[in-house]
């Protein structure tokens, strides 16, 4: 009967602490724990260099949006490996990762907006067009939604809209830190009267609406900037979104239902929580070396061309990528 099951301690107790952990590996935790360090260090240095590249190469108004950008995947890495070391530190080095992604999605809206030239070229090449505002994540279904002009005020929403998550998100955390030291504020508590569920839905929200603009903007320039390969650095992009965020709360979520089995001194959640954290160093590694290819290239002044006669498109770059 399960009545007379016996339950390890360590099932329901905190996560363990970071020298406990050190005591516990074997073998083989040793060298997994090794590696996954070694290429959260690795990740961390190639950023390191690229920033350095950037910073030389680069044009001034496109260094802080492509630097951003890039640091996505090794910040995202660094973060999860400290949570790997230190457990009981998962959600604080969860909701660093968080905010600096937060960042990143307002960083390349403004990075594909200076790749045509800046905001000023960008409405001389676009002022003719319309923006498709029919795309996901929001109204990917609202096929009848209108085509809307291309001003000022539009790019201006267009910002704002992904800037608020930007701005929130970092209120939003700085809130649930200040309950979390009142005892207000459980990652776990899924209670209607809990602050982490009302939190948690809030940024959900917040997300999708940031999310919007960067697509909108995605599907208008992606032709015009294909050339720049746009479209691998979009999807290495939202590469990092799905596994920063999905990924990490359908495995947080059986772990709280009891799905993954708790094995001490990892309780059900700790676990999995070591195992979101295990396989972000893992595919944040890779994405670096992939978004290193993508963004390390020479950058060309790019041309006055108002007479493009092509009413599709904004103008071609005349930034080509190097090998």
């Amino acid at each position: 009967m399960d009545g007379n099951r016996t339950i390890d301690p360590s099932c329901s107790e905190k996560p363990p602490v970071a020298i406990d952990i050190l005591l516990q590996l074997d073998i083989f935790g040793i060298i997994l724990y090794s590696v996954l360090t070694f290429m959260a260090a690795v990740s961390m240095l190639v950023y390191i260099e690229e920033c350095w590249y950037i910073y030389r190469k680069v044009p001034s108004n496109k260094k802080s949006a492509i630097i951003w950008v890039n640091g996505a995947a090794p910040v995202i890495g660094t973060m999860s490996c400290l949570g790997m070391w230190i457990p009981r530190a998962t959600m604080f080095t969860d909701m660093t990762s968080a905010c600096y992604f937060a960042i990143v999605v307002f960083k390349f809206l403004v990075l594909m907006i200076e790749e045509v030239g800046g905001d000023e070229a960008f409405l001389r090449r676009a002022g003719r067009n319309k923006l498709k505002i029919s795309t996901g994540p929001c109204c990917c279904c609202c096929l009848c939604l209108p085509h809307v002009n291309i001003t000022r005020r539009s790019l201006f929403l267009l910002k704002l809209g992904s800037f608020q998550f930007a701005l929130m998100k970092v209120v939003f955390t700085i809130l649930s830190v200040i309950l979390w030291t009142n005892g207000n504020f459980d990652v776990t508590d899924t209670a209607v009267t809990g602050a982490s569920i009302w939190i948690s839905l809030g940024v959900g929200v917040l997300t999708i609406i940031a999310l919007w603009p960067v697509a909108i903007m995605f599907m208008h320039l992606r032709t015009t900037l294909r050339s720049l390969k746009i479209i691998p650095k979009y999807a290495m992009y939202q590469l990092v979104l799905v596994l920063s965020q999905l990924q990490s709360a359908i495995i947080n979520i059986l772990a709280m239902m009891g799905t993954i089995a708790c094995t001490p001194p990892y309780s059900s959640q700790a676990r999995g929580y070591l195992m979101s954290q295990q396989l972000l160093i893992l595919e944040m590694f890779i994405i670096t070396l992939v978004t290193r290819l993508l963004y390390r290239r020479q950058y060309e002044p790019l041309p006055d061309d108002e007479h493009d006669d092509d009413h599709t498109k904004i103008g071609l770059s005349a930034e080509r990528t190097l090998a």
